[in-house]
């Protein structure tokens, strides 16, 4: 057996992982809840490309869990509760167990693992093993575990267990052999917490046994029942995004020639400017015509907003609607969209300030935009088909503060605008107008990510 301390963690940390972390781990879709073990498979074997390996997570609560073995070698590292955990291995062979049922015993050594401590273990398989918290109290969990199964087929897996494995349906519980009854009823019969069990004792803060270890621990297990509380009482989240890959949206230095912000607020100040492209390329659009190809963008920026957009368009909305400001669940650069004029259509569906298509259809863009109390902002969205194999797409805008309160505004919201707001909520709208079906050549999408990874949140 092989244990190592890595590095103490902060008062409490312990308890509030293990809570978060639990919780977590029971809404994976592979979360088994058994041998007083909860545990969730998170990456599974590949065997017909030779990959015998697998990932777990598991959980050790405050009363422990049986004596077991698995046939193969483990390797796993942990946070301790906030009260310890101790770790019983005994070496004793299955061949030693039957002749003499007491070597188990004899066979045992305990290790001690500080509390909030992150640990490495290591052990052969066929190894005996028992985790349970070094605090008797039944308030403070074990550990939260990640656990490698560097070779799911490692050991001598019985015939049921291998079948198993080789149909990637192993689960921990799956993999665990219990204690043969006989030993069960030795160890009720004499109970191994009463007896002299070789024990090593493990820290990093204080050595073990002094006054000062004794605070240390106490201050962690208090600070490790509040924290745990609150980690348990909170609900547990987790986010995905995906971004599409190889949509880049560049900023560009100057609007492009013959674009229509260029004729936008010629008679006042422009206080703010920005134009950003994204290209595709190679990519099998279902049309060359710009203003279909428009039309599609527009209806990505309607449906497809970016999340973390809509959640800070409701704050704003939330704090500047008591002034009198104009309102959306849209961001300004494309925010009349909404709007309920119908004089200028493009498409016969979407409100605008101006549009225009060049004779050839191949470039097509439209001018967004409001006047507030506070500024007026003109935006426009552009669609040039550069050539068969480039589209180039553009949103760009162009601000005019109108008093001391618009020059605060901007100045707050510019790097936001720049650097988040604007450049994301474009690259959405082109993954929702345009999917990657198909490229150019034939070749299926899905080929393009094959060979990703999966991704859970849990």
């Amino acid at each position: 057996m092989e244990v190592s301390l890595i590095a103490q963690l902060g008062h409490g940390s312990g308890d509030h992982l293990f809570a978060s972390a639990l919780k977590r781990q029971q809404a994976h879709e592979d979360f088994v809840d058994e041998l007083d073990e909860p545990s969730a498979r998170l990456g599974g074997t590949n065997l017909p490309r030779g990959d015998a390996t697998s990932l777990y997570s598991f959980a050790v609560g405050a009363h422990g869990h049986p004596f077991h073995r698995h046939a193969g070698h483990r390797v796993f590292t942990a946070i301790s509760g906030s009260g310890g955990a101790q770790l019983r291995f005994s070496s004793a062979t299955p061949e030693q167990i039957e002749a003499d049922p007491l070597s188990f015993i004899r066979a045992l050594h305990y290790i001690n693992i500080p509390p909030d401590c992150l640990f490495t273990v290591r052990f052969g398989g066929d190894t005996w093993h028992q985790f349970a918290p070094l605090t008797k109290n039944a308030l403070h969990p074990a550990f939260f575990a990640l656990s490698c199964h560097t070779n799911e087929l490692g050991g001598d897996l019985p015939e049921l267990v291998r079948a198993q494995v080789l149909a990637n349906e192993a689960s921990i519980p799956s993999l665990t052999m219990l204690l043969p009854p006989c030993i069960d009823a030795l160890l009720c019969d004499t109970p191994v917490d009463h007896l002299h069990i070789p024990t090593t004792h493990l820290s990093l803060d204080a050595p073990p046994g002094t006054l000062q270890g004794a605070l240390c621990k106490s201050a962690r297990c208090v600070a490790g029942l509040i924290r745990g509380a609150w980690a348990g009482w909170r609900r547990s989240t987790g986010f995905l995004f995906e971004s599409g890959g190889s949509h880049a949206v560049t900023e560009l230095d100057h609007v492009p020639a013959g674009s229509l912000l260029l004729h936008q607020l010629m008679k006042v100040p422009c206080h703010h400017e920005d134009t950003f492209c994204l290209t595709l390329t190679n990519q099998d659009l279902g049309t060359r015509e710009a203003s279909a190809l428009l039309s599609r963008l527009l209806d990505g920026f309607l449906n497809s907003p970016p999340s973390g957009v809509s959640r800070m368009m409701a704050l704003r909305n939330l704090l500047v609607r008591p002034i009198g400001l104009r309102t959306s669940p849209l961001a300004c650069p494309v925010s009349s969209l909404l709007s309920h004029a119908t004089s200028n259509l493009f498409d016969q569906r979407f409100p605008v300030l101006d549009q225009a298509i060049d004779h050839d259809n191949a470039r097509a863009q439209v001018v967004l935009g409001a006047d507030d109390k506070h500024l007026i902002f003109r935006s426009c969205v552009s669609v040039h088909v550069v050539s068969s194999q480039q589209v180039d797409i553009t949103l760009g805008t162009r601000v005019h503060c109108k008093n001391l309160f618009g020059d605060v505004y901007m100045g707050v919201i510019d790097l936001v605008h720049r650097r988040y707001i604007t450049p994301t909520m474009l690259r959405l709208a082109v993954e929702h107008a345009f999917p990657r079906q198909q490229l150019a050549e034939g070749r299926p999408a899905t080929a393009l990510f094959s060979v990703l990874p999966t991704a859970n949140v849990y």
